[in-house]
């Protein structure tokens, strides 16, 4: 689907802070705020946004261990591994992916203690035959 220049700013300001108010919105735009409500509807009814998230703030994430698990699937087990991956709520995406490895988890846990065990708990599941496991250092930058 094609943008427009101001929809891409738009979701640009939103990636940016999805609190921001149609009226700032409006402001940073140069349109008015009842046109900033109307386009964001308009985004919402073509799928192109699909919801307002919750992300936390540095001291809050810096205080997460997170990690990436790649994990190999059993392939005739690949539905009911994802059924349970999805299960656990440390576990906040999950990708599938092309190349050795079939999914990628991004994992977050308290302490370093819980993901060894989240880490034993996803490779203790039926239809997981591998998983490499890289622990997040720290992020460079995050658009999401």
């Amino acid at each position: 689907m094609t943008l427009d220049p101001t929809d891409e700013t738009l979701l640009r300001l939103l990636r940016e802070n999805a609190r921001r108010s149609t009226a700032e919105l409006g402001r940073r735009l140069g349109i008015s705020r009842t046109t900033v409500q109307s386009r964001l509807e308009r985004l919402e009814r073509r799928g192109i946004v699909a919801g307002y998230t919750l992300r936390l703030g540095r001291d809050t994430a810096r205080t997460l261990v997170r990690a990436h698990i790649l994990l190999t699937v059993k392939p005739k087990l690949a539905r009911p591994t994802e059924a349970a991956l999805a299960r656990i709520p440390q576990i906040t995406a999950l990708h599938s992916v092309s190349g050795v490895h079939d999914l990628i988890a991004l994992v977050e846990a308290r302490s370093v203690e819980e993901m060894d065990r989240l880490i034993d708990e996803i490779g203790a599941l039926d239809g997981i035959e591998r998983t490499v496991t890289s622990i997040i250092l720290s992020t460079r930058f995050d658009r999401g």
